[in-house]
């Protein structure tokens, strides 16, 4: 995938109604906020942001353009209107080529598990990780093939495949993804129930008097009466 290239121009005024003139004329207030160069306020054209932010995850690098300078960034915000979904602002995180950075890489699952054709049950809880790394080292996304997953078995983190110059920064025991089966869970329930009515009879049988009880009362009444 070739590098996303934003097209910038710097952007003097910062005022709340400069930045509404600009929406309206098609255009996005944004920020680029760097170690050296400090903040640098822009704007960009609506149209070209939002169909070059498409499949751009956290870690990926972008470069805005602003003027011929380039600045190779992070989007690290985007700003949208509650009502309709537009941007009303982004914000970059510049990067520098030689300085290690900590990024979140996306975690993208793929396949069907054999043991979900067995009648397992797919769990992703984990969609991201944290790393360490330089720039040029930073995956943009991890893809993990899941179809060989058996029921009871798990990925975790420790399992993923990094490159040499990315350190991983989150805990290496967390479960990336794991198959259970539906039916193991349900056997302990149906046991409790059938051991819960088991009890409620024992309990209904105890309270109840005897039969022989009353026919022995019974017959010593009728001997006092003959006598």
């Amino acid at each position: 995938m070739s590098q996303v290239v934003f097209a910038a121009r710097t952007r003097a005024d910062t005022g709340s109604g400069n930045s509404k003139r600009l929406r309206r004329s098609g255009r996005i207030p944004a920020v680029i906020y760097g170690r050296k160069s400090g903040v640098v306020s822009i704007d960009l054209d609506t149209r070209d942001f939002t169909n070059g932010l498409k499949g751009i995850s956290e870690s990926t690098i972008v470069k805005v353009d602003v003027g011929g300078q380039i600045h190779e960034a992070f989007v690290k915000d985007t700003q949208r209107d509650i009502k309709d979904g537009s941007i009303l602002h982004v914000d970059f995180y510049e990067i520098e080529g030689n300085t290690l950075l900590r990024a979140h890489v996306s975690i993208h699952t793929h396949g069907n598990p054999v043991g979900v054709r067995e009648g397992g049950i797919l769990e992703t809880p984990l969609h991201d990780i944290e790393v360490e790394c330089l720039p040029g080292d930073l995956p943009e996304r991890l893809d993990v093939d899941i179809a060989e997953l058996k029921v009871n078995m798990s990925i975790h983190v420790r399992d993923l495949v990094l490159g040499s110059g990315v350190k991983l920064i989150s805990n290496p025991d967390q479960v990336v993804a794991l198959v259970k089966f539906a039916k193991a869970e349900a056997a302990p329930a149906a046991e409790d129930a059938a051991a819960a009515e088991g009890a409620a009879a024992e309990t209904a049988g105890a309270a109840a008097p005897a039969p022989d009880a009353k026919s022995d009362k019974s017959d010593k009444s009728d001997k006092a009466d003959k006598k």
